[in-house]
């Protein structure tokens, strides 16, 4: 997810260099909700593990 993130990020930026706004803005709002998708999964994951892992100690 990380990576479509970036994906997106990249496209608003070669967008917004060549002037295309619109997309460039779109673009940029898709991976933004994308990076916080993957963090809150990421913390959903970590706080999991951590958990579970404790609970067999």
């Amino acid at each position: 997810m990380l990576y479509w993130a970036l994906v997106f990020l990249v496209v608003a930026l070669i967008a917004a260099v060549l002037g295309f706004t619109g997309i460039a803005v779109a673009a940029a709002g898709i991976a933004k909700l994308l990076f916080f998708v993957f963090l809150v999964l990421f913390v959903v994951s970590l706080v999991s593990h951590l958990t579970r892992r404790g609970s067999s100690l």
